[in-house]
């Protein structure tokens, strides 16, 4: 039904414009959304974000996958997570562990590699995040506006915790010169929640093993022609140190280090990307 009203906007008669053409393409039907939680050192906040995860309502019946990757946390993540499963065996739960720490963009490739719906969403589990704005993040999606879109602390009327001044420099400027050298207009590059087609983050060789790889995900998905990336305003409950926060300085100066390898001396063809099936590649008429 969608492919025939997208033929009848992509030929119209002889003489007429097509209209919004690069606006509205085509409407995807998820089915599933894959949830992964890279997890290390969070006994205290898992469990709740597991509720919370459970308990978010999707649009349009969209079906929930929990990819849970512990990287070897060395509390009693493991224990607290293995509980949780066994008290909620209706809940759709893939748990993978780690033998050894590996990085949180390890995490994420072992969930991307067990991740069965036809997009992904990556949740952190520290609660900063919440998930009830799952639908926030699907709206543009749904609506056959966007391809990828992102969640952004910095736009919007939602809740924002007030924290560290500098902590929130660095995130600008981090945003700001991942913008330079993407040609992107990013409020927020370095957000925890990108939902992106499953087949499309697959299709990336990407390398970076750490915090690094929000970074080196942002030069390649601005790489890939025709993708339509928005963004929508999200709340932000930021911990702080003692809380447990964990990125530090060496976190981002790693993440420049990355924006301009992968976007300068290691850029990738366009013909090894992934194309966007979009109105805006319909032929011109």
């Amino acid at each position: 039904m969608h492919e025939a009203s997208i033929e009848k906007l992509a030929a119209p008669a002889t003489g007429s414009t097509v209209r919004n053409s690069k606006r509205i393409g085509i409407v995807p039907n998820i089915r599933k959304l894959s949830i992964i939680i890279p997890c290390y050192n969070e006994e205290n906040t898992v469990a709740a974000l597991l509720d919370k995860v459970s308990e978010s309502s999707l649009p349009n019946g969209i079906e929930k996958e929990i990819i849970l990757v512990n990287d070897c946390s060395a509390d009693a993540t493991d224990t607290v997570i293995k509980e949780y499963i066994r008290a909620n065996e209706e809940l759709n739960i893939i748990y993978i562990s780690h033998e050894t720490n590996k990085g949180k963009g390890t995490a994420i490739h072992t969930g991307l590699q067990n991740a069965t719906g036809e997009y992904v969403l990556i949740q952190d589990a520290d609660l900063e995040y919440d998930p009830n704005e799952y639908s926030l993040l699907l709206a543009p999606i749904l609506s056959g506006h966007a391809d990828i879109v992102y969640g952004s602390r910095f736009m919007g009327g939602h809740p924002h915790r007030i924290l560290f001044f500098w902590h929130t420099i660095g995130n600008k400027l981090l945003t700001f010169i991942s913008n330079v050298f993407t040609n992107m207009n990013l409020t927020d590059a370095h957000t925890c929640y990108k939902l992106v087609k499953l087949t499309t983050i697959q299709s990336i060789p990407l390398q970076e093993k750490r915090f690094a790889f929000d970074s080196e995900l942002n030069v390649r998905l601005s790489q890939i022609p025709g993708q339509r990336i928005y963004e929508v305003g999200i709340s932000y409950y930021g911990r702080t140190f003692s809380e447990g926060k964990k990125i530090r300085l060496r976190d981002a100066i790693r993440s420049v280090y990355c924006i301009v390898k992968y976007s300068v001396f290691n850029r990738l063809e366009k013909s090894s990307l992934p194309q966007s099936k979009t109105l805006s590649q319909a032929p011109k008429i």
